[in-house]
């Protein structure tokens, strides 16, 4: 969702900046990249684990993060360049659709009602409930189980390359579009195609061998 669907990152980056200076743990957009695509308790956990506070807990710290970034949202929401488009050609071409994110459940229901886009999906994922977030496959596991598909029947799309672990070890094709500043990493060589956005779906996804799934 984030980074795919909507142009949540820099949101994201800027309320972490800006809640982890309230404790006094000062962070720059190239800190917050690390973190990219971890649930928001792992990624908060991580920088105690490196730099630790006093004061709020790490639990009260993840909630003031969410609670900006749905603020953010609600405010400057947009849908990434050429996603109406995939999700129109995927409907349209009977392929099923899950939402399968590290973020809340709270903050995908704010950006599903900011974006309208909710019919689309058949099912709807958090990583906030699975026993670990991404780079671990869970998230996308229980997204094929819901479906009543077998892993490598799925594609995934990913913006991080956390993301593209997550999706490669739950044994699907991982389609990666990463931002302008992340497309050097060398991560998403693993990914099975890498895209400039999702104006490239279509055409990607038609060169590829044909199999029956999911994206």
């Amino acid at each position: 969702m984030d980074g795919v669907l909507i142009d949540s990152e820099p949101l994201w980056r800027r309320a972490e900046i800006e809640i982890f200076a309230s404790v006094g743990l000062i962070l720059h957009d190239s800190d917050c990249r690390k973190t990219q695509g971890l649930r928001i308790d792992e990624a908060v956990s991580y920088w105690h684990e490196r730099s630790p506070w006093s004061g709020p807990s790490c639990s009260q710290v993840s909630d003031q993060i969410v609670a900006r970034v749905a603020e953010h949202i609600r405010r400057e929401g947009q849908l990434m360049k050429g996603a109406q488009i995939a999700l129109d050609w995927a409907a349209s071409s009977s392929w099923r659709i899950a939402l399968a994110s590290s973020s809340t459940l709270f903050l995908i229901e704010t950006t599903l009602d900011q974006l309208g886009i909710r019919d689309y999906f058949e099912v709807v994922r958090s990583a906030e409930n699975e026993a670990a977030g991404k780079p671990h496959p869970d998230v996308y596991l229980g997204a094929a189980r819901d479906l009543r598909l077998e892993p490598g029947a799925c594609t995934a799309i990913e913006d991080s390359a956390n993301g593209v672990a997550a999706a490669l070890a739950a044994g699907m094709r991982c389609l990666a579009i990463p931002s302008s500043e992340d497309r050097d990493d060398p991560r998403f060589s693993s990914a099975t195609a890498v895209l400039s956005s999702l104006d490239e779906l279509e055409a990607t996804i038609q060169s590829l061998s044909p199999f029956s799934g999911s994206v």
